[in-house]
């Protein structure tokens, strides 16, 4: 009993370690941006008079999440002017975006939703493309400088320093607006990013070996060889080269694989559901009485808890039950939560009521999380970890984009009671799809 004890203890020494440490940090550098022009953005919006349909073509602008894969190769294999040469590759890119990100932050907030909406939403736009930028080497910079042990843990450190970055742009946000204005809060967010950037400097370069069949550089290799064959040298067969290693054999490996694009599509629609319903949250809470403080408190720091453990409960099920089942409980969940906001458009501004719907709600979307990105991650194959993850989280940004951009108009004219029914329904598809890749054995192995 006491062996197996210290065996249990022994398991979480991982998480002292400071190659998984610094991922907290880089984590919440990464999770900051995204309620910055997501959910506390339509708080403004609405407090602002803004009316639902234009807040739901707001959520276009998470549209960078959704495209990333297409200039991930780039980032992945494209110096950062100047700072790659000082910092290396990876941390060059992550202090080049993170640098970018703050006076772009503080550009949304010198903006006045009533006036100048179009410039708030060009800012806005520029911010979720240098936040998913910044995911793409991110998640690079995590495969890269931990060991295999390291992996789990690592991307758990990364995952919880990612919703504290939601927390404190979103709960944050709204006291600092609540106690000052929205300006002083967004100056206050963009000087956070750079957290990120300060923990990374503590790190030195990762330095992966990929030498083997499925590197770029022996891909690489293998094309210019290929062209020498055709008399084609120089510059053009090095460019051609790098082309093929960097942009086309990632994409090709994952769709030479059976059912690749019922997978794609799966992971577009797993969490739609979920998406759908969280693009009006904060607006269904304003416009039926709830306050900033009563969001603050209850939809972002209680939610925080319920999410935290939502994460942890996910971890422990998928353990226990296996990565599939456990994406079908989580999948039933996030289905069965949505219904509770529809009991809480009945009800209306009730606290106690609020407090249930949230908790149900984040605990189920954490559950949901935490075994998604496990199978996001168990689709990469090693080799180009960095582009196909940028191009699974893609498409499940797809969801929260342009699926989600027709929520607005949905809520408009269903009434809300209805409007979440519908985003209940949402969430069909993604498990019927989930029964026909089990069924056919289709991504349900990890990749080496």
């Amino acid at each position: 009993m006491n062996l197996s004890f210290q065996r249990f203890t022994h398991a979480f020494t991982v998480y002292r370690q400071p190659a998984v440490l610094a991922l907290i940090f880089l984590g919440f550098s990464s999770g900051l941006p995204l309620a910055l022009t997501a959910s506390t953005l339509f708080v403004w919006l609405s407090e602002a008079g803004v009316d639902k349909t234009s807040i739901g073509l707001f959520a276009a602008i998470g549209t960078p999440y959704a495209l990333k894969f297409l200039w991930a190769p780039l980032i992945d294999r494209l110096p950062a002017p100047l700072l790659t040469r000082l910092f290396g590759q990876r941390r060059g890119w992550i202090l080049l975006t993170q640098s970018c990100l703050v006076p772009a932050i503080l550009a949304i907030g010198q903006g006045d939703p009533g006036d100048a909406a179009l410039k708030i939403g060009l800012a806005a736009l520029l911010v979720s493309f240098l936040s998913a930028s910044q995911d793409i080497v991110i998640d690079a910079f995590r495969v890269e400088s931990l060991t295999e042990p390291q992996q789990a843990a690592g991307a758990a450190a990364l995952v919880f320093g990612y919703r504290i970055g939601m927390l404190v742009s979103g709960a944050g946000t709204l006291y600092i607006a609540y106690f000052a204005n929205w300006s002083a809060a967004y100056g206050v967010m963009a000087g956070l990013v750079l957290v990120g950037g300060v923990a990374v400097l503590l790190r030195p370069e990762p330095n992966p070996q990929t030498a083997d069949e499925w590197s770029p550089d022996t891909q690489g290799a293998r094309a210019e060889r290929l062209l020498k064959d055709r008399h084609i040298t120089g510059v053009t067969a090095k460019a051609a080269g790098w082309f093929y290693a960097a942009v086309v054999v990632p994409f090709a490996e994952f769709l030479s694989r059976p059912g690749a694009l019922l997978i794609l599509l799966f992971v577009a629609l797993y969490k739609f559901g979920d998406s759908l319903a969280g693009v009006m949250t904060n607006p269904f809470l304003v416009e039926i009485g709830f306050s900033k403080l009563d969001i603050a408190n209850i939809s972002k720091l209680y939610g925080f808890t319920a999410t935290m453990a939502g994460l942890a409960i996910g971890g422990a099920i998928m353990n226990g039950i296996g990565m599939i089942r456990s994406l079908w409980v989580c999948g039933i969940l996030q289905l069965l939560s949505n219904f509770m906001f529809a009991v809480q458009a009945l009800v209306g501004a009730d606290l106690g009521l609020l407090a249930v719907t949230i908790g149900f709600e984040n605990l189920a979307s954490g559950m949901g999380t935490a075994v998604f990105v496990a199978y996001l991650s168990s689709l990469c194959n090693l080799s180009y970890t960095a582009t196909q993850y940028a191009l699974f989280s893609s498409f499940m940004a797809t969801a929260r984009t342009w699926l989600s951009t027709s929520s607005g108009l949905l809520a408009e004219h269903l009434g809300w009671v209805d409007f979440f029914i519908l985003t209940a329904a949402a969430a069909v598809p993604g498990l019927i799809l989930l029964w026909v890749l089990t069924r056919n054995r289709f991504g349900t192995q990890a990749q080496k």
